[in-house]
C-alpha cells in the first residue's frame, strides 16, 4: 500500500493505493516502481494537455472521443521521433499544421 497525503487550501486529503507485484518486498524497490509508473503517466498526460489541449476537448459523440485520443497519441509519438527540430511538442505540432514541407517530412511522404 502507498499512502499519499496532500493539503490544499487547508483541506487535508489522504489517498491509499494498493499494488500487486512480483517485486521483492523491499520499500525502496516498490517506491521506485510506483514513482516510475506515475512519472510515465504524468508525462504523457501533461504533453497531451499542453500540446493538444486535451483537458478542454469536449468531443462526446459516439466513438469520436476514443478516435481523437488515438490520433493524438499517434501524432505525439510521430512528433517525438523528430530529432532535428529543437522545439517543444506544441511548436512542432503548430509547425506541422502550417508547414507543408515539415508535415510531409514528418509523415514520411
Amino acid at each position: 500500500m502507498v499512502e499519499a497525503t496532500r493539503e490544499i487550501c487547508g483541506t487535508v486529503s489522504v489517498e491509499r493505493r494498493y499494488y500487486v507485484a512480483s517485486l521483492p518486498p523491499e520499500a525502496a524497490h516498490i517506491a521506485h516502481a510506483v514513482r516510475s509508473h506515475c512519472g510515465i503517466e504524468n508525462s504523457m498526460h501533461w504533453a497531451l494537455d499542453v500540446a493538444f489541449g486535451e483537458d478542454q476537448c469536449r468531443v462526446r459523440v459516439e466513438n469520436a472521443a476514443r478516435n481523437f485520443a488515438i490520433l493524438r497519441r499517434v501524432t505525439i509519438n510521430l512528433l517525438r521521433k523528430d530529432t532535428q527540430t529543437r522545439a517543444g511538442l506544441k511548436i512542432r505540432r503548430l509547425k506541422a499544421a502550417i508547414g507543408d514541407i515539415y508535415r510531409a517530412q514528418f509523415l514520411g511522404w
